[in-house]
């Protein structure tokens, strides 16, 4: 922890970092940490997964007094799932401070907001939206903010919430310090920072750390309607420890989920029309690995940060590259391997090659999986669960048996029928998908941009 020491960070927040296992700075932490402790407005450019809420977290609780009776610090975030997750983070950096924050989202109860506000936390994690609900009810007041950080500036922007921004910043102190965090800097993002932020330091994280490097990139050509089944043999073959599979509209994940459930596999599905409540269960199970496989728009995936995702299928084709890069990005995490493959209909081999070549990565051609190859990759699958339970021990109580059967058996046909047993063979019970239409090859200049959200 000796780096982040260096960094002026205090005594109890090294503690907490410690006890989340942190080790060293991030190349955005080790950037961004001491700018924001002086007091300096910033520009970080870097994406999810490089460590930036720690960036801004750290300093921003650094800065807060307890003794105060109104928001202290503002975070604004574009989705709840983001909003939700960044609170955790602050409230575990904070776990040996006086310091709470309070995640404020569309979807929640407004009165169980006003209730955890009235407990005056210090720091406001806060989707747009719902922010300016309290600011007109006065449940909220930003007279006495003294930091306010904009978390991917560039997602806020493509889902309408400049304006709403601009009203927010406009409603707090002159003297605040400002943090901007965004991935891509359009020129409305531009001009905001010149607007609102006071000779700001820039940083930049270089293209090769905010890329996925560790995640290895395919692509399989398939009809659609032939989908499904090749889904589920590279589950039989690959069985990833947490995977995603992003469909292109909620339809299409509600069917696939379901799908992937009658075939026997631990799955849920996630977008945009499920209450709250439901979305934070999903998110749970996940998380906690009751559900393995997580099917998901990408609006309702948007903001995700689960650690330990080892697979991401593009059921679907993305849109655009832009999305290409942000589903593929959820694995190869903490320095950690990952793997993405995308499904692609033949007529929509023009639109791949443009994310290709937009997004300046090799996506790699593979070849369909048979269903031989699937059993074949369920059979390696049972064979090492043999060994594990070798490995483990504690068996010990069955070796009496095991011996009376050697007996009575040949060894290598008792093997072999432990391993039928422990092989999901795999279902071939048809299952039948709505077709969705393809994508067909557009110039990046008429990609169609997603409709701006409110929430």
């Amino acid at each position: 922890m000796e780096k982040f020491k260096a960094l002026g960070i205090s005594d109890l927040i090294t503690q907490s970092l410690n006890n989340m296992g942190f080790e060293e700075p991030t190349p955005i932490q080790e950037k961004a940490i001491q700018p924001a402790m002086r007091g300096q407005d910033l520009i970080g450019q870097a994406q999810t997964g490089t460590g930036k809420t720690a960036a801004y977290g750290i300093p921003l609780i650094e800065k807060m007094e307890g003794a105060r009776e109104k928001v202290q610090g503002l975070v604004l975030t574009p989705t709840r799932e983001l909003a939700i997750q960044v609170a955790e983070e602050l409230n575990k950096i904070a776990q040996y401070t006086d310091v709470h924050t309070l995640p404020i989202y569309g979807g929640q109860d407004i009165e169980r907001q006003i209730r955890g506000l009235k407990k005056r936390p210090q720091i406001i994690v806060a989707t747009p939206g719902r922010l300016k609900d309290h600011m007109q009810r006065r449940t909220i007041r930003l007279d006495e903010l003294r930091m306010i950080v904009l978390d991917e500036a560039d997602e806020m922007l493509n889902m309408g919430f400049i304006e709403d921004i601009e009203e927010i910043l406009s409603a707090t102190p002159a003297s605040r310090q400002t943090l901007l965090f965004s991935a891509t800097m359009p020129r409305a993002i531009q001009s905001l920072s010149q607007r609102f932020l006071r000779n700001p330091a820039l940083i930049s994280i270089q293209s090769k750390e905010v890329t996925v490097p560790l995640v290895e990139q395919n692509y399989l050509e398939v009809q659609d309607r032939q989908k499904f089944d090749v889904l589920c043999r590279l589950l039989d073959i690959q069985s990833p420890e947490l995977a995603i599979v992003f469909g292109r509209t909620k339809r299409r994940v509600d069917e696939l989920s379901e799908a992937l459930k009658k075939r026997g596999y631990a799955a849920e599905g996630i977008h945009g029309d499920l209450t709250q409540a439901k979305r934070d269960s999903v998110i749970r199970q996940f998380r906690d690995g009751s559900t393995d496989i997580l099917v998901a728009t990408d609006v309702a995936a948007r903001g995700l940060d689960i650690s330990g995702v080892t697979h991401v299928y593009n059921f679907d084709i993305p849109q655009d590259p832009e999305s290409y890069v942000h589903r593929i990005g959820r694995t190869g995490r903490a320095g950690q391997a990952g793997t993405a493959i995308t499904f692609v209909i033949p007529r929509e081999m023009d639109h791949l090659r443009t994310i290709e070549r937009l997004s300046r990565r090799k996506i790699v051609r593979m070849s369909v999986p048979t269903m031989s190859d699937a059993l074949e990759g369920q059979q390696r699958l049972a064979v090492e669960r043999l060994l594990a339970v070798i490995e483990e021990g504690g068996f010990e109580k069955y070796n009496s048996r095991a011996a009376e059967l050697l007996d009575e058996n040949d060894s290598v046909a008792l093997v072999a029928a432990a391993l039928k047993l422990l092989t999901k063979e795999p279902d071939t019970t048809p299952v039948r998908l709505t077709e969705e239409a393809p994508l067909r090859h557009r110039s990046n200049d008429n990609f169609r941009r997603r409709p701006p959200l409110r929430r």
